[in-house]
């Protein structure tokens, strides 16, 4: 894709965006990353802290393994190199929810190196963007300055939770691309396990460093939109940036280089701290933590778990099924969805399974959202099983019932969780595909409307949804559509 579909017209030339973004994904751990502390979401304040997250004097800190195999399934996801040897260190700065007075991440030596993921644009092309790291750090805790007007209050069921940062190369041009991007890994992480991916829980926050340039020239000075938790703010903020920047260089101006917080009330981003206030961590290596070292046989081990990603699935549902590029990405792009249409395709009982598969797909993406985004529901929690999709779209296929006819059907399988084979014989809803019958109601809908085969005879075809609308309501909509116009259409020649 060519970069110059992204450059933005100034008053003065033209401007290229460079946007750059560092995700933190909380790793699927039961424990922290230092010691057994639960990291249950929504449990009361400082219920979940141990001593080592306490920062008690000589506590020390014993890795979480489960934490350090996510973080090397997540880099064999992304494509990367896994480090066999890497380092944990002391970050140093003082936060009043960072007891210790030090963050333990990894600075020179991470435990992912490289790597890359395919993100799918909105004109049907991909882009790749390349991964310049990984690296495991534990979380802060929590400072909550809305309950008292004069004093906050610390929370610390968070200090101490695993993180990766994942860290991208300056490679997207637009704020579609960055949303694009985190959709995507955020896709990746859930079909992996390694991250749940709330993003309004806090489990995936994103930092996006945003600047200008013109097309050619070297980077222009950045600032760091922090803790975006949702991709549509993440898309408000950096369309923000982008104005505001733009608005200070064409007027002459320079960009500070700071740290700026996003406003979802207000839609804007404003300053946090500026270069000169930024901090100097002093990082060293953790005396109490030995250098990280993994074998092949663990890497290999956790290699054989992988699940199929997104992509490569995406790939086999259009070659199995023949779904187009469009439906295969929308099934894909949430697992529980994809496994939901793999359940339901697996059920089915039709002889031509890719026309099946097709009209599962269509069904999915139609009636089942709308009724899942009606009824606040999710693939999960929602009443139609996926045996019950299939057993539908194979009474479809047998002619038992029409499409029309399927909709109802659909609607009481949606509120009784009813089998669709018991609903059809219970409302009697099967379609009538007896020839001599639909031709008695065809013959009683055109003797009844004479005036206006007239008209249709003379030229006004338009009348012939008529007929066929008419005959359908005379058989309450049971009578075979294909039939009924094959029949009007004897007729009336």
């Amino acid at each position: 894709m060519s970069e110059n579909k992204n450059l933005i017209q100034g008053r003065t030339g033209l401007w290229e965006v460079v946007i750059g973004l560092e995700v933190h994904a909380q790793v699927n751990s039961k424990a922290k990353l230092f010691d057994g502390c639960s990291t249950d979401f929504g449990a009361d304040p400082n219920t979940q802290v141990g001593f080592f997250t306490a920062a008690m004097p000589g506590m020390l800190p014993v890795i979480n393994h489960l934490c350090v195999d996510q973080a090397i399934k997540t880099g064999l996801g992304l494509n990367a190199v896994i480090n066999k040897f890497s380092v944990f260190d002391r970050k140093n700065y003082f936060y009043a929810d960072l007891p210790c007075g030090y963050q333990i991440s990894q600075f020179t030596r991470p435990i992912v190196s490289g790597g890359y993921l395919d993100i799918d644009l909105e004109d049907g092309e991909s882009k790749r963007i390349n991964i310049t790291r990984l690296h495991l750090e534990m979380d802060a805790g929590k400072s909550i300055h809305d309950l008292h007007p004069t004093k906050t209050y610390i929370d610390l069921n968070r200090s101490g939770i695993a993180l990766m940062e994942i860290v991208s190369e300056p490679e997207m041009r637009s704020s579609a691309q960055a949303m694009a991007y985190v959709k995507k890994l955020r896709s990746i992480l859930r079909y992996m396990g390694t991250c749940d991916g709330n993003m309004e829980q806090g489990s995936m926050r994103v930092d996006a460093n945003i600047s200008l340039r013109r097309p050619g020239q070297p980077f222009g000075t950045r600032a760091e939109i922090k803790n975006v938790n949702s991709i549509r703010f993440l898309g408000q903020a950096i369309e923000f940036e982008i104005a505001r920047q733009l608005d200070i260089l064409e007027d002459g101006g320079e960009i500070v280089q700071e740290t700026r917080l996003f406003d979802p009330g207000k839609g804007e981003t404003r300053s946090m701290r500026s270069k000169e206030d930024a901090h100097d961590y002093r990082y060293f290596p953790d005396p109490d933590l030995l250098p990280l070292r993994l074998t092949d046989e663990r890497i290999n081990a956790i290699h054989a778990t992988m699940p199929e990603l997104p992509d490569a699935k995406r790939q086999r549902l259009m070659a199995e099924f023949g779904l187009p590029l469009y439906d295969a990405t929308v099934i894909v792009s949430e697992r529980e969805t994809a496994d939901y249409y793999e359940r339901a395709v697996a059920a089915l009982t039709a002889k031509d399974k890719v026309q099946g598969a097709k009209q599962i797909a269509n069904w999915l993406m139609g009636d089942v959202f709308a009724a899942m985004n009606r009824d606040n529901k999710t693939v999960e929690t929602m009443p139609l099983e996926a045996k019950n999709l299939a057993g539908m779209i194979d009474l479809i296929l047998d002619n038992t019932i029409s499409g029309k006819i399927a909709k109802d059907v659909f609607l009481k399988m949606w509120e009784s969780g009813k089998a669709p084979a018991a609903l059809v014989e219970e409302l009697g809803l099967k379609q009538i595909t007896d020839a001599s019958v639909i031709e008695q109601a065809v013959d009683e809908i055109l003797t009844q409307h004479a005036d206006k085969v007239a008209d249709y005879k003379a030229g006004k075809e338009t009348l012939f949804g008529f007929f066929v609308g008419q005959v359908m309501k005379a058989t309450q909509g049971k009578a075979n559509p294909g039939m009924v116009n094959d029949l009007i259409k004897k007729k009336l020649s």
